[in-house]
């Protein structure tokens, strides 16, 4: 259970920085840093979300049943997000500490649509993808 939230939170991180390119850096500049990169051919990392339902039909086989909830769930994260990052009123603490809460819910209930198979799938997703952008801290040994 451990490890399934440290996974959750890292790969949340992760997307925070994908979706948030120059928070880790002084915005001073207006945002014109260079962009982490996402998934080739997505600019920013950024995937809208009937793209995102699509890629995520195709690798979790999604009914026709799951399809529109998860673009549902999608649209209402990248909503949430495009609020939270227009927020000026927020520390850069607070903003990634936000959107970590929203993109975490997303997945929770995402995955809770998914069949057994699927959640399988979606997890080894998440860990392929987690390991593709920053290698997670070893949870494996004690503190």
């Amino acid at each position: 259970m451990l490890k399934r939230c440290l996974l959750t939170l890292m790969l949340s991180g992760a997307l925070v920085v994908a979706a948030a390119p120059g928070f880790s850096q002084d915005n001073s500049a207006g945002g014109q840093q260079a962009a982490p990169q996402g998934e080739p051919g997505h600019p920013r990392g950024h995937m809208d979300p009937a793209k995102r339902t699509e890629m995520l039909t195709k690798q979790l086989n999604l009914t026709s049943d799951q399809q529109p909830k998860v673009l549902e769930i999608l649209k209402s994260e990248q909503s949430q997000m495009e609020s939270l990052h227009s927020d000026a009123s927020l520390s850069q603490e607070d903003r990634r500490s936000k959107m970590m809460d929203i993109h975490k819910t997303s997945n929770d209930q995402i995955r809770g649509l998914l069949d057994a198979n699927q959640q399988k799938k979606w997890d080894e997703m998440q860990s392929r993808q987690w390991q593709g952008h920053h290698q997670p801290p070893d949870s494996s040994k004690p503190n």
